[in-house]
């Protein structure tokens, strides 16, 4: 009787082999964009993950345990690592969005939870490509302007003029992504954090129902040609005869 032959493909133990190196790799990936972005990061680890590791040898020592001290620092050690990594990768990123169009709307996707984020920006000027994103929360509504803070200032008035019609009771936030050196400019890396630090002013109920009303001033709309009327445009009949 012939045998069935397994189907190809990865076994169950080749599975979570495959995982560990697929993370492996993301973490290599990670580390040398941050390396890059930022080469003094890689001292940081380094004294991240053998600090914790000394200074567990250390205390094994004087307790006369240094196996299980030492195994205990590596470990804290390893996570130790991972946390720095994971901060100087978060802040490597923003480095390469800086200066980018649409970074303020990455800064503020990266909001994981309390705020609604506008994906797409809610106004923006078509010749200097200056944007205003929005983000909706218990703080309030927050207007980030995405451009030099001198130019967008008069785009991010204008959408605060507007979300006050349609929510006139509701605290709007102005921010520019900049350097800081003026009020309402707020670093690219530090704009995430400055948003969730606002105080809450609006309850969960309120919240939605500000959200319900915002929907009503929709998203950015093409403009019309100038010179045209769309309601007055009227067809070529000649054209459409072949003439």
């Amino acid at each position: 009787m012939a045998r069935r032959e397994k189907p190809a493909g990865a076994t169950p133990a080749q599975k979570p082999k495959k995982k560990r190196f697929a993370r492996t790799r993301q973490l290599k990936q990670v580390y040398d964009m941050t390396v890059r972005v930022d080469p003094g990061a890689k001292w940081w680890l380094l004294l991240a993950f053998a600090g914790p590791v000394v200074l567990g040898l250390l205390i094994g020592l004087l307790v006369d345990h240094p196996i299980y001290f030492t195994i205990l620092g590596l470990l804290v050690g390893v996570l130790a690592g991972m946390f720095v990594l994971g901060r100087r990768a978060e802040r490597a990123a923003y480095v390469n969005l800086k200066g980018q169009k649409g970074a303020a709307g990455a800064a503020l996707s990266s909001i994981r939870r309390g705020w609604t984020i506008e994906q797409e920006p809610v106004a923006a000027e078509a010749r200097t490509q200056d944007m205003v994103f929005r983000a909706t929360g218990r703080g309030g509504i927050v207007l980030v302007g995405d451009g030099p803070p001198t130019r967008v200032k008069k785009l991010l008035e204008a959408e605060r003029r507007k979300v006050a019609r349609i929510v006139p009771n509701v605290p709007v936030h102005l921010f520019t992504v900049g350097d800081g050196d003026t009020e309402g400019e707020v670093p690219l890396h530090k704009l995430a954090s400055r948003v969730q630090r606002l105080k809450p002013q609006l309850t969960k109920q309120e919240v939605a129902a500000v959200q319900k009303r915002l929907r009503a001033l929709g998203g950015i709309r093409p403009p019309v040609p100038k010179g045209i009327d769309p309601m007055r445009a009227r067809p070529d009949r000649k054209a459409m005869r072949g003439r």
